[in-house]
């Protein structure tokens, strides 16, 4: 199983979360909400070649981070992921605008001078904002759009441009986040929990949880579970092996 986006540092209990995915086998894209988290959150992942973890500025905290895009900088050669970045249209957050999209747009340009990443993205009620920036920044890498909400139209936009999508279990439970995983290219879907902060039934997601992503697939897609598991292990290696993550789509 793949849960291409958690946030492992943030359980109260991150090594023990480590050790049952190791167990399991997970695949796992650890994400960052801060760069200053970034080498104590790899540290979690040093026992396993399963666990790979993203640098990240989160849009909700780049009013109060912005000045750690340098310590961004000193790391982002030793990673190919980055993630969690984007924005945030969310009323809370529309006061820190400026301050959001000039960390984005400080990321994505280091992305393209590296050769592109492959990039966690949240757009929360600013996919088309989001999509601007990706088309804007089109050598940055391969974006991957974790948790969309966005309209029909943005879906459609964003399919054209090459995005992939990382869909999980409590995404699937609103009938538009169905409605929308219905219609993403099912060669560029990845599974994730979004934990701790996704909830399942009154508690935080865990990265195994990703198995009730699958079943929900199954249900849209009307694949049998074990198909639509095939499919997102097929996604993710097809995924690394994009020569310098370039925006486009991929082909077999």
């Amino acid at each position: 199983m793949i849960d291409f986006h958690c946030h492992l540092d943030l359980y109260p209990n991150p090594l023990a979360v480590r050790d049952e995915c190791v167990k399991r086998g997970l695949h796992v894209l650890s994400v960052t909400t801060t760069p200053s988290a970034w080498e104590g959150t790899s540290a979690l992942a040093v026992p396993t070649q399963r666990i790979r973890t993203g640098l990240g500025l989160h849009p909700q905290l780049a009013h109060e981070r912005q000045n750690e895009l340098v310590l961004f900088d000193s790391f982002l050669s030793k990673t190919r992921y980055i993630g969690e970045i984007g924005l945030d249209g969310a009323p809370e957050f529309r006061g820190h605008w400026h301050s959001q999209v000039a960390v984005f747009e400080h990321i994505l340009t280091k992305c393209c001078a590296i050769g592109g990443r492959i990039m966690s993205l949240h757009s929360r009620r600013a996919s088309g904002a989001v999509l601007d920036y990706l088309e804007r920044f089109s050598e940055a890498g391969t974006p991957i759009l974790h948790w969309f909400s966005g309209s029909f139209r943005d879906l459609d936009r964003a399919i054209n441009i090459g995005c992939w999508f990382s869909v999980g279990p409590a995404m699937l439970v609103s009938e538009k986040g169905r409605a929308l995983a219905a219609l993403m290219p099912r060669e560029r879907v990845l599974t994730e929990s979004d934990g701790p902060f996704a909830q399942i039934n009154g508690g935080p997601a865990m990265p195994w949880d990703v198995d009730g992503a699958i079943n929900r697939l199954s249900q849209t897609w009307s694949l049998p579970p074990d198909e639509v598991e095939q499919t997102v292990d097929r996604n993710l290696g097809v995924l690394l092996t994009i020569p310098k993550c370039p925006q486009t789509a991929p082909t077999r």
